[in-house]
């Protein structure tokens, strides 16, 4: 019973097979291939971008009118996204084709970014992206100094770093086969603990941090970590700029790399985490060198110049400058002596301490309008 009924079986698929082929196992009809349905076709251009303009330069108050038309006017896009610095603001199905975007002065300084990704039909989405300048909405004030005192300075330091500390100076200095971090006393400029690098290293600025301090080196792209209390080396770290300046703002070191970009580093990963470009209100301000953060302001040394730049940590505007014209007098130079350089503060006593690279002389300051 258990044979006749797979001769049944047997014998039914043989002439299903005749049936539909005409030959055993072959079929004589092609089967549809069913095509991927989330295959995408190629991108095709969708829209034309209006407005704005590649390299625009706005401030804070502007309004951007973002604009932008079918490539084909008889077939419009099904939908078109718009981004701002990487986050969606809106999204169009229909015209008026426009979007209009009021800068509010929240954003940091600089480079910033509008995107548009147009859709039409199971195609690639268009990908149009405008890049713009943003300046800052403020009219830097200039401050002028009055002295309130002076103090000696060594004349061979080429100060490239200067942190005070409990009557004390951390001082870092520059120059191929002369740099080194110092500690210093105020009141005699003495220097009571020294630490040279290595030969073929030019250093740079330097932070104080807790019980470490970091100095940076110029073009070699290392930093150190130092002991406070014995200037023992415990870390190196890397960088991928040049390095320049550096400080601490809340808990994270803050550095310059003689552009107009500021980097904040994690001081325990020794990573850039976040960073800021700097602008006033008619151009990005370059060659920012040494700096401190005094009462949340980040200060930085314009190099070859006598001004300091006030900044804005958050946003990178240029609250306003100070002018130190004159503060070394002719008497005090000699054909070594170069650029002002070196700032520091006491927080305590609210004092602002300046000097320069091969000065003879640190002052204490305070401002003037």
């Amino acid at each position: 019973m258990r044979n006749s009924y797979l001769i049944i079986v047997l014998c039914s698929f043989i002439i299903w097979t005749i049936s539909c082929s005409g030959k055993p196992g072959t079929s004589s009809e092609k089967i549809p291939v069913k095509k991927n349905l989330t295959e995408i076709a190629p991108q095709q251009k969708v829209i034309k971008i209006i407005s704005p303009e590649e390299g625009s330069d706005f401030k804070p108050g502007d309004i951007i009118k973002i604009g932008f038309e079918p490539e084909n006017i008889a077939s419009a896009p099904d939908s078109v996204v718009i981004y701002y610095n990487g986050k969606i603001i809106s999204r169009l199905f229909k015209t008026p084709w426009t979007y209009n975007i009021t800068l509010k002065g929240e954003t940091k300084m600089g480079r910033n970014s509008i995107k548009l990704m147009a859709y039409r039909g199971n195609q690639q989405p268009q990908v149009i992206t405008r890049f713009f300048t943003e300046f800052s909405d403020i009219i830097p004030k200039i401050f002028r100094y009055k002295v309130v005192n002076v103090y000696p300075h060594d004349r061979a330091a080429y100060t490239q770093g200067l942190v005070y500390d409990e009557g004390f100076l951390y001082e870092g200095t520059g120059l191929y086969g002369e740099s080194d971090l110092r500690k210093v006393e105020l009141k005699t400029g003495s220097v009571i603990k020294q630490q040279k690098i290595e030969n073929q290293l030019f250093g740079e600025g330097v932070a104080l941090m807790g019980d470490r301090i970091f100095q940076l080196t110029w073009t070699s792209k290392v930093g150190f970590v130092y002991e406070k209390s014995t200037f023992k080396l415990i870390n190196k770290f890397n960088y991928q700029t040049e390095g320049w300046g550096l400080s601490v703002y809340n808990d994270k070191l803050v550095m310059s790399d003689g552009t107009n970009m500021l980097y904040f580093i994690d001081p325990d990963l020794l990573t850039v985490v976040s960073s800021i470009e700097v602008y006033d209100n008619i151009k990005q301000v370059n060659q920012l060198n040494e700096l401190e953060v005094i009462n949340g302001e980040i200060w930085a040394n314009i190099y070859q110049s006598d001004m300091i730049a006030r900044i804005d940590p958050a946003t990178g505007k240029v609250l306003s400058y100070i002018n130190l014209a004159g503060i070394l007098p002719e008497a005090d130079r000699d054909a070594n002596t170069e650029v002002l350089n070196g700032i520091a503060w006491d927080k305590g006593q609210n004092r602002i301490f300046i000097t320069g690279k091969h000065w003879s002389k640190l002052f204490e300051i305070r401002l003037v309008e």
